[in-house]
């Protein structure tokens, strides 16, 4: 007999599967939902634990998040992100948190008067949303269901129009409206099929120059089919993890650039079937769009490294002065890597001094690496 969350072919539903499994959750603590943080306890002194106790996660996305910067939180669930993010970005700031689980936006918003009261100003708001469909408000689309009830195919044919009208004129979330994108341990819980549109999703709602510090579970090699298949190890952040390195290509493939390993886990979190799985936080930033920019910036590498590429084609060498557009030198510094850049002042520097290098391809540890 198939799994209520198995479909007649025996395929895994995994909507079924992580909303049964984080309902329960929202209602009372499960231990075995992924794996232990440390939070900065300055900022869980004013957070209920009721919140505390249901809150499931890998990371700490937040730590990433700035002051005054619009934030937005996929897979809220019981708000404890958005709430410790709403202390750092301030009365400034907004924090935007985006569940589709009842059970977990009725935590989150069941503290809302009481947070805002603490804080001494209101800046966090939950919406009712799919993560991987940031314009379809489904709040609104409820409430169009139950003005228009579905009887028919004509009736559901009616509904998908409304839909589609919904995302067109009021997006959950709007385009280039969100300073940073965070979430944790809720990207693997998105079925594979799902997965272009949510990356796609994350960079349209971002601003121009905007980034995405995400913390979620990966593994060093691919999850068998069997494992797939099973909707507690799914639930459980275990069957749709991603693999390491086809994680960060998930943000390159849709534009993202500057992609960075904030921080990974020495040991694995746990060990299935002699697969590991650990946390690991990226950062990737949305390229600030300028076409035709002609403003350049002279930059002087560092090192270590003999010399590296950056995803624009620049090729920087260590100890030698180079020329990148300003906005490629903006994004430098929103990553580690630009500690390791020097901007000159463009008056002490003439084209002539500038060294060009015709770009190759090679392994980013070895002389003539392609990352920082």
């Amino acid at each position: 007999m198939n799994s209520p969350q198995n479909d007649a072919h025996g395929t895994l539903n995994v909507e079924a599967a992580v909303r049964d499994r984080y309902s329960g959750a929202a209602q009372e603590r499960e231990a075995a939902l992924c794996c232990p943080v440390d939070y900065d306890a300055q900022y869980l002194k004013i957070i209920p634990n009721e919140i505390i106790e249901r809150d499931y996660g890998c990371g700490d996305p937040s730590r990433h998040v700035r002051e005054g910067e619009t934030v937005l939180d996929l897979g809220s669930g019981g708000g404890k992100i958005c709430y410790i993010a709403a202390q750092i970005v301030g009365a400034a700031g907004q924090v935007i948190g985006v569940d589709c689980n009842v059970e977990m936006l009725g935590l989150a918003r069941q503290y809302q008067s009481e947070m805002a009261s603490r804080l001494g100003y209101d800046v966090v708001s939950f919406r009712k949303g799919r993560i991987e469909d940031l314009q379809l408000d489904l709040d609104l689309f409820e409430k169009y269901l139950q003005e228009n009830p579905v009887h028919s195919s004509a009736d559901w044919l009616r509904a998908q129009g409304a839909a589609d009208e919904l995302r067109r004129t009021n997006p959950l979330i709007p385009d280039n409206s969100v300073d940073v994108v965070v979430s944790n341990c809720v990207l693997n819980l998105v079925s594979h099929e799902h997965r272009r549109q949510l990356f796609s999703e994350i960079f349209r709602v971002l601003k121009p120059g905007g980034r995405a510090v995400i913390s979620d579970i990966t593994c060093d090699r691919d999850v068998p089919l069997e494992l797939q298949y099973d909707p507690t190890l799914w639930s459980g952040c275990i069957s749709g993890a991603f693999r390491e390195d086809q994680f960060m290509n998930a943000f390159e493939q849709v534009g993202f650039q500057a992609c960075v390993i904030l921080e990974r886990q020495v040991q694995p979190w746990t060990t299935v079937k002699d697969i590991e799985f650990r946390s690991m936080t990226i950062q990737a930033s949305k390229p600030i769009a300028q076409p035709n920019e002609n403003s350049t910036e002279v930059v002087f590498y560092n090192g270590p490294w003999l010399e590296v590429v950056d995803d624009q084609g620049n090729r920087l060498r260590r100890g030698e002065r180079s020329r990148v557009s300003a906005s490629t030198l903006q994004q430098y510094g929103q990553t580690p890597c630009g500690q390791q850049i020097t901007p000159v002042s463009s008056d002490a520097a003439s084209l002539t001094e500038l060294q060009t290098f015709p770009l190759q391809s090679s392994d980013c540890c070895s002389p003539g690496g392609s990352c920082c």
